[in-house]
């Protein structure tokens, strides 16, 4: 099954019972912007998780700038929004689906399978016609269960035994200059983990939308050559841009790197490379 869901297709899901929406809009130099937008109109049903207070735990020194929330709190604040194991959940953001891919990783990493991503996000919903609402939708008390797959992530000591492992690919999902280390406007180091290739999330779009899957498949045809395939970012939101879009053409085993580059930064002996961009 397609982790994607056209507008259309939303649309007249509408009203389903078992069907749940959620609203991950936010921006990163804005941090309450993603509650006001949602406030201003959404889709109908939708419910506002923001990236910092709900999708992320608290910071320490490392672990990066948005870490995984305790998996027990983040389950009872799911089952307090009425959003149980037995629900179909549909995810959009402002229409890259950066963040919209964050919750959608989470969601399938806590088991729950019957999640997608709204193509081209509100953006499309709002150029398909579709009406917007400012009701705060209240649903009954749920129950959600997690069944944590711990195989879907790997951590800093994972990464740093398998730098030299032609057997794992590690990909680094930001934009190129921050790869190459010409430019870093967020962490406290420039450059990537040695040995990552750079595939960058928004290559995987085109005009807001994820491309036709034949296109993505020769983006990430590397990826066949390779037994574990590793994605990271920043902070591991974007990375899981990428890991949608390996599992839109069936790679479905690929690892999250949740701390990410600002975790790596944050060991002072971490080993650090500075070059050229190596892409698609």
């Amino acid at each position: 099954m397609s982790q994607l869901i056209t507008a259309k297709s939303l649309y007249d899901l509408l009203g389903t019972p078992d069907l749940r929406i959620a609203d991950t809009r936010f921006d990163l130099t804005n941090l309450d912007a993603g509650r006001q937008v949602y406030d201003s109109g959404h889709i109908p049903g939708a419910i506002f998780f923001d990236l910092d207070k709900d999708l992320s735990g608290p910071l320490d020194l490392h672990g990066g700038r948005h870490p995984l929330p305790d998996i027990n709190v983040f389950a009872e604040e799911l089952g307090k929004r009425g959003v149980s194991n037995n629900h179909q959940v549909v995810v959009y953001d402002d229409g890259d689906s950066m963040f919209a891919g964050r919750l959608w990783w989470m969601l399938r990493y806590l088991g729950l399978n019957n999640t997608r991503v709204l193509d081209g996000g509100f953006k499309a919903w709002s150029a398909s016609g579709y009406s917007s609402s400012l009701n705060h939708p209240l649903y009954p008390t749920s129950t959600f269960v997690p069944s944590p797959r711990h195989s879907m992530v790997v951590d800093r000591n994972f990464v740093l035994k398998n730098i030299e492992n032609k057997k794992v690919l590690l990909i680094d999902a930001r934009a190129g200059e921050r790869y190459s280390g010409e430019v870093e406007p967020i962490d406290p180091v420039a450059g990537h983990i040695p040995s990552a290739i750079n595939l960058p999330y928004e290559d995987n779009l085109h005009a807001g939308r994820f491309l036709a899957s034949e296109k993505l498949r020769q983006r990430f045809t590397i990826a066949q050559e390779a037994d574990e395939v590793v994605v990271y970012c920043g902070s591991g939101v974007t990375a899981t841009h990428n890991i949608l879009a390996l599992e839109e053409v069936g790679f479905t085993s690929a690892k999250l790197y949740v701390g990410s580059w600002s975790d790596w930064v944050s060991y002072d002996d971490a080993p650090v490379a500075t070059s050229q961009q190596i892409s698609d």
